[in-house]
């Protein structure tokens, strides 16, 4: 059904993501490495690889330079990150970096299963507890550019109720079903919203919507 490559120095956690992708996406193919040398051949051999579960400290890594690495090798294969790190800027930089998704590794079975399905469905994953609850450090919220008040003052209604829970991690699938409305329509609204304040992806959008206080918003 699927061809994923699961890139990650632990054994015990590479049986365990393996074996939550062979119970829930039955007849997949898939393969282990253990360093990023590995992966990076891997994916060279096998360009039809649908998708890369990619841990963040494993032997090459270097941090997000292996991502990054591993994105200019093959840039057609998505690649989400697994890892134990729980810090909500480097969640955001790995997305900002190419990844599409971003699961822990203290994520629930089903969770983790919910998360692989949402990105091969072709959505970005973002995990809505660590980007619910932290903040961003403040050398790096100061290095983003805050959203003018003119600018949010120019959305509707609709629109900052699917921002304020973009901000909450919230795919579109979830916000269609949490605002009562269809995924179609919040696709349109997240585009009106892009447009609107000045940003190119859905990222920078989170990033800079981070902070905003949406009650003093929508009481208008």
């Amino acid at each position: 059904m699927y061809k994923i490559l699961i890139a990650d120095d632990h054994p015990l956690f590479r049986e365990a993501i393996h074996n939550v992708i062979s119970d829930g996406f039955p007849e997949s193919e898939v393969m282990e490495t253990a360093d990023l040398d590995s992966a990076l051949a891997l994916t060279h051999e096998h360009d039809d690889l649908d998708l890369i579960l990619l841990d963040l400290n494993m032997p090459g890594m270097h941090g997000l330079n292996g991502l990054i690495n591993l994105r200019n090798e093959a840039p057609t294969v998505p690649v989400v990150i697994v890892s134990a790190e729980q810090d909500k800027q480097v969640v955001l930089q790995a997305i900002t970096y190419g990844a599409v998704g971003f699961i822990t590794k203290s994520s629930p079975r089903a969770q983790m299963t919910d998360a692989i399905e949402q990105i091969l469905n072709g959505n970005v994953y973002l995990p809505s507890d660590i980007i619910r609850t932290q903040k961003a450090s403040p050398r790096r919220h100061h290095e983003e550019a805050s959203i003018p008040p003119e600018l949010l003052q120019a959305l509707t209604r609709k629109q900052l109720l699917v921002l304020e829970r973009m901000t909450k991690g919230e795919s579109n699938k979830q916000i269609a079903y949490n605002l009562d409305i269809a995924e179609t329509t919040v696709k349109a609204h997240v585009s009106a919203i892009l447009r609107k304040l000045n940003v190119h992806n859905r990222v920078q959008a989170i990033l800079s919507a981070s902070d905003i206080d949406f009650t003093a918003y929508l009481r208008r």
